[in-house]
């Protein structure tokens, strides 16, 4: 408490005194017991009520006792479904022990593809992300005194190098290493790198990596066949000092469709696991591609962005050409890409109306808006506005594409001077948002006219973008993925269909299989209410399915991961409504989680030197147990708590107050004192 507080309940205790004085002994006769009882009671009021008025504030400490956080961090992968017993084992030794409970605070989770917080263990997620569960925990439990056990076999099958993300853990790991650490012999095949797509009569390119563990000399064959036909045979020679192989070959694209290849690897006399052995490659041979021309007459980093982004399909092919470039050159060209045009666009405009050819329209900060304006009849926009910056709002109900998978978390403002926009009969794609303010105007629109399809950007620096969706994701797909389907909406020349379907030709194991579809009523409003029924037929078997598509965001969605590997061809039909929409896909046959027999334990034991940790195996979980009991760095805190409270906040002091005067009023009514 402030010494001026303490002066200041001194003096009220002082005028409290005098009030009393002066009241009850001031030209008074009566002093016997009765007035000290009444001017004790007065005194009492008194001085309350002038402490109240001063209220002073005191300080209370809490004090508290803080366990350091025991986090057990399970591998949910069905790598280590062969090892649930051993696993439940462990679990049960370190959350069972009732001094680790005394002495931690001890929490639960599991993880394969994501981390989860749960005590329940399927072993069935499909892939194993290491680093990701210990960025996770280490974003959770940040600024607190905390200790992971981790239960794995040391295989990551995606995400960065867990050792890496290890260093820069806030706190030491201790792995146990479950499953077999016996190192087998074994060949296999690492990885295969293929396109996604090749040309008709042309050759496509094929890589495979082999790999081989083992002391010895062996020989061994690679085979590849294309739709069952055998199209490569090579001899190969690996040690234990030459244990890698790449294999580089290329294959002929002779007819249309999906061609699948499988690479194979001869196994070795006695060898264990034959799983990595095999590997699935599926490459779509088609006869087209579309051409998209850039017609800018100015440098700038959004040209170089668009042709990358739109490139990353080899499916589409750009070329970048000056307003004055001979038209006869662009007669091959499907899609138009104008950035900021000005009046040396004008020999443009008229190609393009009598061609009636499909555009993307991209305005900045050096747009001639008044050379789009007489250029198009279903848009205007005002121009002589001051540059500013402008956010992206995605609108979740645009339906001429599906935009479900595009997401704008963190996207940078682009630059643009484009004033109100009035647009016919346009859908938007993305708003405006200036100032935290969501504007009606649309940043990004498209329109279907007479003279074809249009899509209209008036802002500049989607470069930036691009960069931010690398940032958010570590690639550019979620940016490389919208742009290509702006590019398909555009590239398409047919109607907009009631029913559109949107599938992968090619899924790596069913558990990322899915198909979306959207279905639209007469009037080309999303139609919620519509029963669809995706109908599977496997080519090979000759088996079916019928599977309910189910509606997610806008979207009606089939999950496969149920379905199992090889050629399937689907219709999607509505129900009660004479609508269908056919296609086919392959789910290759391929378990990474298989390409593993051993546990690596050595890298396990990285991780634990990296953190501070040591690395332990089921056998000796209890030294697990004792090293962590012992460990000073653990030791339980105790953390006081400071809290300011104001006397006011004392409910007791007026109820005295109240007594005081109450009792002093009713004893000098009752001996007949005014």
């Amino acid at each position: 408490m402030q010494t001026s507080t303490v002066l200041l309940i001194i003096l009220a205790a002082i005028v409290a005194l005098g009030l009393v004085l002066f009241q009850y002994y001031y030209k008074s006769r009566k002093r016997g017991k009765l007035s000290v009882l009444l001017s004790f009671l007065r005194f009492i009021g008194l001085f309350g009520l002038l402490v109240l008025l001063i209220n002073p504030k005191f300080s209370k400490s809490e004090y508290t006792l803080e366990k350091t956080n025991l986090i057990l961090l399970t591998d949910n992968s069905s790598s280590l479904a062969k090892s649930t017993e051993s696993v439940q084992e462990v679990l049960n030794e370190i959350q069972i022990n009732p001094s680790l409970t005394d002495k931690f605070k001890v929490a639960s989770y599991n993880f394969g593809n994501s981390i989860q917080q749960t005590d329940s263990l399927s072993f069935g997620d499909k892939n194993t992300n290491i680093s990701k569960a210990i960025k996770s925990i280490n974003e959770v439990y940040t600024n607190t005194n905390s200790t992971v056990v981790l239960i794995s076999d040391g295989n990551s099958t995606i995400g960065q190098d867990y050792v890496f993300s290890g260093k820069k853990a806030k706190f030491p790991i201790y792995p146990i290493a479950i499953g077999d650490t016996t190192q087998y012999e074994d060949i296999r095949i690492n990885q295969v790198n293929s396109n996604k797509y090749a040309f008709l009569k042309n050759k496509f390119p094929l890589e495979v990596y082999v790999s081989y563990d083992g002391s010895r000399e062996v020989n061994s064959t690679i085979n590849i066949t294309v739709n069952g036909k055998n199209v490569y045979r090579e001899s190969i020679k690996l040690s234990n000092t030459n244990s890698s192989k790449t294999i580089n070959t290329t294959l002929d694209a002779r007819s249309v469709g999906l061609k699948n290849i499988l690479v194979e690897v001869t196994s070795l006399d006695g060898e264990r696991n034959k799983e990595n052995n095999i590997r699935n490659a599926v490459v779509e041979v088609i006869d087209e591609k579309t051409n998209i021309a850039i017609i800018t007459s100015m440098m700038h980093p959004d040209i170089g962005t668009l042709r990358k982004s739109i490139e990353s399909n080899e499916q589409r092919s750009v070329s970048i050409n000056k307003p004055s470039a001979n038209l006869k050159d662009l007669d091959d060209v499907d899609v138009f890409i104008l950035y900021q045009p000005d009046p040396s666009y004008t020999s443009i405009y008229t190609y393009l109306k009598q061609k009636k050819a499909s555009v993307f329209t991209i305005g900045g900060l050096k747009t001639n808006w008044n050379s789009i304006n007489q250029a198009s009849r279903k848009y205007r926009v005002e121009d002589g506005y001051p540059t500013q910056e402008v956010f992206g709002v995605l609108n979740p109900s645009f339906s001429k594409f599906d935009i479900t998978d595009f997401s704008m978390d963190d996207f940078p403002p682009l630059n643009s001077n484009a004033g109100t926009i009035g647009v016919e009969n346009a859908e938007t794609l993305v708003q405006m948002k200036i100032l935290g303010t969501t504007l009606r105007s649309p940043l990004l629109f498209a329109l279907d006219n007479e003279n074809g399809k249009e899509v209209v950007l008036v802002g500049e620096n989607i470069w930036k973008w691009r960069m931010q969706s690398f940032r958010n994701n570590q690639n550019f797909q979620n940016f490389d993925d919208f742009i290509g389907k702006l590019m398909l909406y555009l590239s398409s020349n047919k109607g907009k269909n009631r029913l559109d379907v949107d599938y992968k030709s090619v899924y790596e194991g069913s558990n990322e299989a899915k198909i979306k579809a959207s279905y639209f009523d007469e009037a080309f409003v999303f139609d919620s209410n519509a029963s669809l029924i995706i109908k599977l037929k496997n080519t090979e078997s000759g088996s079916s399915q019928e599977i309910p598509m189910l509606l997610k965001n806008n979207l009606y969605e089939a999950d496969l991961t149920n379905v199992l590997p090889g050629q399937y061809t689907f219709t999607v039909n509505v129900e009660q409504e004479n609508r269908t929409q056919s296609g086919s896909f392959t789910i290759l046959d391929f378990d990474v989680e298989k390409q593993f027999l051993s546990t690596d334990y050595r890298k396990l034991e990285q991780l634990a030197s990296a953190t501070n940790g040591k690395l332990y195996f089921p056998s000796n979980t209890n030294d697990l147990v004792q090293s962590l009991l012992s460990d000073n760095r653990f030791v339980p805190t105790q953390k006081a708590t400071q809290n300011i409270v104001s006397l006011i906040d004392f409910r007791v002091l007026l109820a005295i107050i109240i007594a005081a005067l109450a009792a002093e009023w009713f004893i000098r009514k009752y001996n007949g004192l005014t």
